[in-house]
């Protein structure tokens, strides 16, 4: 299931050059604000190190990734960027989670609510959706078309519980608190690791009408639409 849950494709199906520049800019520093609070120095924040690769290949400038640092360990003053999740039902009753990174709850909030009105969805309240979720860390890797049997003993041992591939990435799935160990695993048989990070699983995937599936995605590329939102979850695989 790893891998499904999370409409993380939205960068590949859509783009940069599909996004207003300035609002793809603005989730990017975000990210790496939020990010930098945990230390500034990419070498020993791989969190950071992963926001900042991301925000370079669009090619945000390195003095706006550097500001965005700053702000994040407080060395020049921006406002107070909060992670907030957001729980709602799409079309068909899919369960929707919305991560997102704001300096405005209410804001925020209300824009959210009006995009799921809008296409046949609602914005719910604290725990309808979240329940039918599991926290998991995911690595992410490139480098190999395949794995040995060696090296995905490697990785197993390391807390490895799911190997998947996509579009030539390798997607390893774990326990949080084994993330670290699975990342360093990977780097030990020379998988790329681009992106790591705790994401949200569905327990069980849902079965929809393909005649609501173009619904369902109009929803989360609306959502996405929004300077907010970083990250869109569902229990239904598009």
């Amino acid at each position: 299931m790893s891998g499904h849950s999370k409409w993380a494709n939205i960068k590949h199906r859509k783009g940069a050059a599909d996004l207003r520049r300035a609002a793809l800019f603005t989730k990017l520093s975000k990210n790496i604000t939020v990010t930098a609070r945990n230390g500034g120095d990419p070498e020993f924040n791989f969190s950071l190190r992963t926001a900042i690769d991301k925000a370079l290949a669009a090619n945000m400038t390195k003095d706006k990734v550097d500001q965005a640092i700053k702000r994040g360990t407080g060395e020049i003053a921006g406002g107070i960027i909060e992670e907030v999740l957001y729980e709602g039902f799409g079309p068909g009753g899919v369960a929707v989670l919305v991560e997102a990174l704001t300096d405005n709850r209410n804001r925020t909030s209300s824009s959210l609510k009006h995009v799921f009105s809008k296409h046949g969805g609602n914005l719910s309240g604290s725990g309808s959706v979240q329940w039918m979720f599991v926290r998991r860390g995911v690595v992410r890797a490139r480098g190999k078309s395949g794995l040995s049997d060696d090296e995905q003993l490697t990785l197993i041992e390391a807390g490895t519980d799911d190997l998947a591939t996509e579009n030539g990435v390798q997607i390893l799935t774990c326990q949080p608190d084994s993330l670290m160990q699975v990342r360093q695993a990977a780097a030990g048989i020379s998988l790329d690791t681009f992106e790591v990070g705790l994401e949200w699983e569905a327990k069980e995937t849902a079965e929809v009408e393909s005649a609501i599936r173009g619904q369902i995605e109009s929803l989360f590329e609306a959502l996405d639409d929004d300077e907010d939102v970083s990250d869109i979850y569902s229990n239904v695989e598009l």
